[in-house]
């Protein structure tokens, strides 16, 4: 008898435990942004104010596009650790290009777009075949995207020939807009993640490929069994991500009009620390691109932090991200195991 009417009582004093550590695992990075927002506030009279929010969203764009492609990557099951080094690549490369094409069909905006196009096709090319390795070559992601790591910037650094590949000054101009331009006062990086995170957001959440992407995550071989073109969604999370390099390499290069072999140095990093920071499971099978957007502007204003304040050196931003990545792994360990 009292066996019966306990486990109704321990039912019942578990669910709003449940339910409050379900919101918090849902709500976290969103929590964590707006304390590290108010600690920011604290600690330096300049850091809500308007020029520097929008340095910080600005700056933090590049990596959260990236970040997006990471999101459907991971989510599948995957790794890209060449996301940096490919950034380096696509830069020098497409300023080869334009500025070669320049002294034959002149500076104008009309070039610049054939740049961005020539840039996207480079992006997809190599995300196609970093997945054809992984997937056909049957290679696992970590070896085949280190790799890549170090074949993208030995070639960018060979093409710079250890120095810097610099944007013709006749297409600065032209270029400028795409990095300092504005829309109704809203810098274009920022414009081009939200509607990039919007389109990975309805992907990832309301489309056919994306509950593929999520499945093939949580079992490739259920998947299989399941009808759900295996091989095909993960090259194809890929090439996402190469283009979604690519945008944010045409972004990044009219900022300082030139491509070098420290381009993208560690952007793998924050790309993936601001994927799991906003709850992304490393494993796969689970992702949100608005958690990701989170973790890329709790990263960015930890190091906007850092810099006003010069509480800890800025030169440990990477220490920072290492940490967080390791902690929020091991979170998600303890989280799967129970």
């Amino acid at each position: 008898m009292s066996d019966v009417t306990a486990r109704p009582a321990e039912g019942g004093a578990a669910a709003p435990a449940r339910n409050l550590v379900g919101f918090l695992e849902s709500t976290g990075p969103l929590i964590a942004l707006i304390l590290l927002m108010v600690i920011g506030s604290l600690m330096s009279d300049s850091f809500l104010g308007a020029e520097n929010l929008s340095n910080v969203f600005t700056r933090s764009a590049i990596i959260g596009i990236i970040a997006v492609g990471a999101t459907f990557v991971i989510t599948a099951g995957g790794l890209d650790l060449s996301v940096g080094s490919l950034s380096a690549l696509v830069a020098g490369v497409t300023i080869l290009f334009l500025n070669a094409a320049a002294q034959a069909l002149g500076a104008n905006w009309m070039l610049i777009a054939v740049g961005i196009a020539f840039s996207l096709l480079l992006g997809a090319a190599a995300g196609l075949l970093n997945g054809v390795m992984i997937v056909k070559g049957r290679v696992e992601a970590f070896i085949v995207t280190l790799g890549a790591m170090g074949i993208f910037r030995s070639l960018l650094t060979w093409l710079a020939d250890g120095g810097s590949i610099s944007l013709d000054f006749s297409l600065r101009d032209a270029a400028r807009p795409i990095y300092y331009g504005q829309v109704f006062g809203i810098a274009v990086p920022i414009l081009v993640l939200l509607a990039i995170a919007v389109i990975g957001e309805l992907a990832l959440r309301r489309m056919r490929f994306g509950r593929h992407v999520a499945a093939i995550g949580s079992s490739r071989h259920v998947a299989r069994y399941s009808a759900i073109p295996v091989n095909r969604v993960r090259i194809l999370t890929y090439v996402i991500q190469g283009v979604c390099v690519a945008i944010a390499t045409v972004i990044y290069v009219p900022r300082l009009g030139a491509a070098t072999p420290s381009t993208g140095l560690m952007w793998e990093l924050e790309a993936i620390a601001a994927v799991i920071i906003g709850g992304t499971a490393l494993s796969g099978g689970f992702g949100r691109i608005w958690g990701t957007i989170v973790g890329v502007l709790i990263l960015g204003f930890i190091g906007n932090i850092l810099n006003l304040t010069g509480f800890v050196s800025p030169y440990l931003n990477g220490a920072f991200q290492g940490a967080i990545i390791i902690i929020a792994v091991l979170l998600q360990r303890d989280r799967l195991q129970d």
